[in-house]
């Protein structure tokens, strides 16, 4: 991963190179970002750059063709450790076995397809959409023990703790001593989404590099460019995304297998409600795959708040172009106060049921039956 391949953030680039350059590299960083922004993508670019074998004084970038960089584009450098969310599964059925080395790679092809991904991906990507993955008090010892040994080749050895909001406790204490004083020539990079559930001790130690959201023109940029997705529905997409590249991607995947209308049919259906239509609509969600299933339900919890937005700021208030906002203006006539969080519970609580595996037939029938209840609330 380079800078380059990055869009966007250029200022943000330009101050980790310049103190790159400068000697000022601090041992323990916070990369803190919300789901879907590159706060991954960025540190593992500002890693790349650290150990880049061509780097200069004037270099603003790694240069992609050194052997340091080969290997790090494909995250196999042996100075470049990584640690990150497990559970157990059908392969690794024992917890004190269920670390970070287990599910090398599993995690790389993670990177390579889902940079961008969220706990949930990385979980289906393991083979654990049903149980809760932690960092366990293992990867402490693990993390103290790779650390411990000299760098294979790299003038930085880089640790990558992804989601270390979620580091047992045991765990964080246990690398408390090395986060403070690490080795010589060692740097943390510490990726988080939500700094509240961070343990203190650990934040106290690192020091904070702030990744704000994508902007709606980086988005349509990164669609457009990097995932061929034709400007028009690149924009739409980008404007109800608010930020959040793995949203935006669910969304235009949701959008290619279902139409572009599906969810404005999906909800007049459910309004009347037309019962042989309705089962006719949940076979044929059923047949989608998981993200595209995921990606309608995101949609609708995007709808309801773009309804909210109508009914209190008027067209001014929404991110909508003239189609989804015609469809909006009519829905926001049937959304109020007594079934607005009643709705976005049952989008949600489906969202959870089809993440874990749940009949998506049923899960989809028994939503659509909810939402025609909900909406005729008054």
């Amino acid at each position: 991963m380079r800078f380059s391949d990055i869009t966007g953030f250029d200022e943000l680039k330009q101050a980790l190179t310049a103190a790159v350059r400068a000697g000022q590299i601090p041992h323990a960083q916070l990369w803190l970002g919300r789901e879907g922004s590159p706060n991954l993508t960025l540190a593992l670019a500002y890693a790349t750059f650290l150990n880049c074998e061509n780097r200069d004084e004037n270099s603003t970038d790694s240069c992609g063709t050194c052997a340091s960089c080969y290997k790090y584009d494909r995250y196999i450098h042996p100075d470049l450790h990584f640690v990150f969310p497990t559970a157990t599964t059908k392969q690794i059925t024992k917890r004190e076995e269920a670390v970070s080395s287990a599910f090398l790679k599993e995690w790389r092809e993670f990177l390579k397809n889902k940079p961008y991904g969220n706990l949930a991906d990385w979980a289906g990507e393991l083979g654990a959409e049903n149980k809760q993955c932690i960092i366990p008090v293992q990867e402490g010892r693990n993390i103290i023990k790779n650390l411990s040994l000299k760098s294979f080749e790299a003038t930085y050895k880089v640790m990558l703790i992804w989601l270390p909001e979620l580091m047992n406790v045991s765990a964080a204490n246990a690398i408390l001593k090395i986060l403070e004083e690490p080795p010589e020539k060692t740097v943390f990079l510490l990726v988080a989404q939500q700094i509240e559930q961070v343990l203190p001790t650990i934040l106290s130690r690192t020091q904070l590099v702030s990744v704000r959201p994508y902007t709606d023109a980086e988005l349509v940029a990164v669609l457009e460019r990097q995932y061929g997705i034709p400007t028009e529905k690149a924009r739409q997409t980008a404007l109800l995304a608010n930020g959040n590249l793995n949203q935006a991607l669910r969304m235009a995947e949701a959008a290619d297998q279902t139409g572009q209308n599906a969810f404005r049919d999906w909800m007049r259906l459910c309004f009347k409600p037309d019962v042989a239509a309705l089962i006719k609509e949940a076979d044929r969600f059923a047949g989608l795959d998981k993200e595209a299933q995921k990606g309608i339900l995101q949609y609708g919890l995007t709808i309801l708040r773009e309804s909210l937005a109508f009914q209190h700021l008027g067209e001014a208030g929404t991110r909508l172009t003239a189609d989804a906002l015609d469809f909006v203006r009519n829905f926001s006539k049937v959304i109020n106060e007594r079934n607005l969080a009643l709705l976005s519970d049952v989008f949600n609580r489906t969202y959870y049921e089809i993440e874990r595996n749940a009949n998506p037939r049923m899960a989809f029938l028994s939503l659509s039956f909810r939402i025609g209840n909900l909406l005729k609330l008054r």
